[in-house]
């Protein structure tokens, strides 16, 4: 085996969502994690501001995911997903359950964040069939939304990018406005103050439709990927309210808010507000093995419960649905989250995170910063007839001084493990703060 930490040869790799050629003529190859910081290949040091990519919540390489990881593989290294079982996929289950918002009782296992979203608009479209309504068959998403890059994800998702390669996509699918305001809402700490009344769009939205040909609505607790949108205090809730309403399934994307990131255990508990559905995935291994999970309430899964005994209820899954070894990562990330008060640990930092980003205001090109639990967002005016061209020069200068940050568009997004310092914050801040000054 060779020992090179740098491949002779890069180009066989079609890298997702990377300027593929930009990085293969000056590559950012990382070899070793632990805890905060990431090893590069000629042996630097560089602190992780991002979680891997809003993942890894418990820090890298802890040492009883790694142990637990290891001692699956050597017992039992598969299952089959398909009308056989293993103790671990059930025991995980449960201890996803029990810290899930009350009612959200049943879980169905994925890969990944967007066989999550597709998870969920499966269900939701299946439980309308079975419940006799078979009419409602559209699905509602809203603009600047990321739900993963499937057919269903980027259909119900509102990212330019993400969508207009692709036809038509799925068919009855409408958007609501999303809420970011920067002329009410620039500088806010925490919720914006502004935009509670766009939730009454989806009002509009169903008078359109007529509710009775809606299906559900999927929305992000807080939406990730765009840049850290926030949404303002009631709007969440009013979207539940007319949800019921209108008997439309209210679906959670917390691929992103989900295991701790507001400092809460999920999105549903910092605003109040639980869903029918709620998508989860990134931190359930801490990133370490691909895995998602999908909640739903006992009112959707006993629906499907019924008929005879040895016939499938639902006709869908994964090869690799509650695989072992993923299992046995989930439970050993739990019991992390657990032993440490991860769940709950960025409530208590998110008051130094708020101050240390917002310390920022009045640096050049910054036209925004927002915050909620530890995450955070700096946005950049953009260079004219150039956009995300400054903000993605900041991220290679970040990581050549030893700091991962992520950027969308001309947003600097930031999300450090839950086990991040205080004096970690200052180091991710500060080195934003002297790269800014040298932007053109």
């Amino acid at each position: 085996m060779s020992n090179r930490t740098v491949p002779n040869d890069l180009s066989a790799f079609w890298m997702p969502f990377t300027a593929n050629r930009q990085f293969k003529k000056a590559p950012r190859m990382f070899v070793a994690a632990k805890d905060m910081y990431y090893t590069t290949a000629d042996g630097r040091q560089v602190l992780d501001g991002t979680a891997g990519l809003w993942c890894v919540n418990a820090g890298h390489c802890r040492p009883k995911i790694v142990e637990a990881i290891q001692n699956q593989a050597a017992e039992l290294d598969y299952a089959p997903a398909f009308q056989m079982g293993h103790p671990k996929a059930f025991e995980l289950a449960n201890r996803i359950v029990d810290i899930a918002p009350e009612g959200l009782n049943h879980v169905l296992f994925t890969n990944s964040g967007s066989e999550s979203v597709e998870t969920a608009l499966k269900v939701a479209l299946a439980y309308q069939r079975v419940k006799g309504e078979g009419a409602r068959t559209r699905l509602i998403g809203r603009e600047r939304a990321y739900h993963g890059v499937n057919f269903g994800g980027i259909s119900v998702g509102g990212i330019v990018t993400n969508r207009k390669m692709f036809g038509t996509l799925l068919t009855g699918v409408d958007h609501m406005p999303h809420t970011h305001n920067l002329a009410k809402n620039a500088f806010s700490k925490g919720l914006p103050q502004h935009g509670v009344e766009l939730a009454d769009e989806l009002e509009r939205i169903i008078t359109l439709h007529d509710a009775s040909t809606i299906a559900a609505v999927i929305v992000e607790p807080v939406a990730g990927s765009t840049g850290v949108l926030i949404p303002p205090p009631g709007y969440l809730q009013r979207l539940r309210e007319i949800t019921k309403k209108h008997g439309i399934l209210l679906i959670f994307d917390e691929v992103i808010t989900g295991y701790g990131r507001l400092g809460t255990p999920f999105g549903a508990d910092y605003f109040g507000v639980t869903p029918d559905i709620m998508v989860t995935a990134k931190g359930l291994t801490n990133g370490v093995i691909p895995m998602g999970a999908v909640l739903v309430s006992s009112e959707i899964h006993d629906a499907f419960m019924t008929g005879p005994e040895h016939v499938i209820e639902f006709f869908h899954g994964y090869t690799y649905s509650g695989n072992p070894i993923a299992s046995a990562a989930g439970l050993a990330t739990l019991e992390t989250y657990k032993d440490e008060g991860l769940l709950t640990r960025g409530a208590e930092l998110a008051p130094y995170f708020e101050q240390a980003l917002h310390s920022l205001k009045g640096e050049r090109h910054v036209i925004d910063i927002r915050n909620i639990g530890l995450v955070g967002a700096i946005e950049l005016e953009s260079i004219p007839g150039a956009p995300t061209k400054r903000a993605f020069a900041a991220f290679v200068k970040a990581f050549e001084q030893g700091v991962l940050i992520r950027t969308t568009g001309d947003i600097i997004a930031l999300s450090p493990p839950l086990i991040v310092e205080k004096q970690q914050i200052d180091t991710v801040v500060e080195t934003l703060r002297g790269i800014l000054k040298t932007l053109e």
